[in-house]
């Protein structure tokens, strides 16, 4: 992106300003979201309305060093734009934003998040697909949030059982899966960073599974990886290359020409029943039919890395894919395709860093208000996210040509004028 806010010629500037919100998130959606919620309802008593409620909580995660009071002033100009402020409305007080939270609670915005979030790159975006499939990744990240007692109750301390104090500040957690070309989170789950039940990555991710869709390929590291989580994101109907543990068991079938081999994965039930295991790697061999609630046939590829300056080490990758025709997507093109998960990585940063700001704490003292709060930084992300996309697609770039930073940066100062939405 030039200084002057140009994207390959586009200018980036006429098309972004804070209306980005109403136009990946708009206001009909935050309406359905609302109602179905059970949250309906018209300002009065000079009470803030959910809609306006909505778009200031997104707000806040635009304008994190600013307190409600600012984040508000910065929209209402905007939200009058939009038809969403009534210009005899009175500015409420911080006291007001906050009971104006609690009552609209979590749930819309989770809501408001599954209506609008979708993939944003189309064919011409540059990165986007591996041949027919859609890349898309899935990961964690971990937000500090305010040491209340109910936040520790509900979220727990990283590394401990909920409730014990060994670090600063109980964490929040959320996993998504996002766009890999656009970094933009499309599923996401939320929960603890303590040790209790639910609490992990992996338990969260399976909230996630039954939501992939046919025609994505979903990359992921090798801590997501067991047999019943593989199950259930294949059962889905997208497809997956996923990385594993150097010590899964995976038998050699048959070698293909592009050094790959097909294999079997074996149900973790039958681990003690060796009788069975090989009597499944015999069938399979023979190239029987096997039962899927046993096992799976899947193909493996496993390549190094070699040591890169700094790195020092000579990192060993093992991956499996439910693509198993080697002519589908050669071993080449997988272990090419497979660095794309590294983009998710970016994705955090982009929503910790440049939009939270290194180190800072979420808002919020009570679990429904940290989780809407997070909602709200995952609706801005997906915004700026697909925006970037759009007009790096429409330019002829990669997306990751066009900085994140500078596009806030941009969107922050287009606050201060009239706004409108694209």
């Amino acid at each position: 992106m030039a200084d002057d806010g140009t994207v390959g010629g586009l200018r980036l500037t006429d098309a972004v300003s804070l209306g980005v919100l109403a136009s990946f998130v708009p206001r009909d959606a935050v309406d359905e979201a609302v109602r179905a919620a059970g949250r309906g309802a018209r300002r009065r008593g000079g009470k803030l309305p959910p809609h306006v409620v909505t778009y200031l909580v997104m707000g806040m995660a635009l304008f994190a060093d600013e307190d409600y009071e600012e984040v508000q002033a910065r929209l209402t100009g905007t939200l009058q734009d939009w038809g969403c402020w009534d210009g005899e409305w009175e500015p409420a007080t911080a006291g007001a934003i906050t009971q104006a939270r609690q009552r609209l609670g979590a749930e819309p915005l989770a809501r408001l998040f599954s209506l609008v979030a979708a993939p944003a790159a189309d064919p011409d975006t540059a990165g986007a697909f591996l041949g027919p499939w859609r890349l898309m990744s899935i990961d964690g990240l971990e937000w500090d949030v305010p040491d209340s007692r109910e936040n520790a109750a509900a979220f727990g301390y990283p590394g401990t059982g909920r409730g014990q104090a060994p670090a600063a500040f109980p964490k929040v957690r959320a996993v998504t899966v996002s766009e890999c070309a656009s970094h933009a989170p499309v599923l996401a789950a939320i929960g603890g960073t303590g040790t209790g039940k639910g609490s992990g990555e992996q338990s969260l991710a399976r909230q996630l599974y039954p939501r992939l869709e046919e025609g994505w390929l979903l990359l992921a590291d090798r801590q997501f990886y067991c047999w019943d989580d593989w199950c259930a994101a294949a059962d889905a109907g997208a497809e997956l290359l996923w990385r594993v543990k150097a010590d899964l068991r995976l038998p050699v079938l048959q070698a293909l020409p592009d050094g790959s081999w097909l294999s079997v994965l074996i149900s973790s039930a039958l681990r003690s029943r060796p009788a069975a295991r090989q009597q499944i790697i015999a069938a399979a061999m023979a190239g029987q039919e096997l039962d899927p609630g046993q096992a799976r046939y899947v193909r493996a590829l496993e390549y190094q890395v070699p040591d890169r300056p700094g790195n020092g080490k000579d990192e060993r990758l093992i991956m499996i894919t439910t693509i198993t025709r080697w002519q589908d997507a050669p071993a080449a093109m997988l272990a090419g395709a497979y660095p794309e998960r590294w983009e998710h990585e970016t994705g955090n940063g982009q929503e910790k860093t440049v939009l939270r700001g290194p180190g800072r704490v979420l808002r919020s003292r009570s679990p429904d208000l940290v989780r809407q709060e997070l909602w709200g930084y995952l609706l801005a992300h997906y915004a700026i996210s697909a925006l970037i996309c759009q007009a790096a697609t429409a330019a002829g770039i990669d997306p990751d040509q066009v900085k994140f930073t500078r596009t806030v940066r941009i969107i922050r100062r287009q606050a201060d004028h009239p706004a409108f939405s694209p």
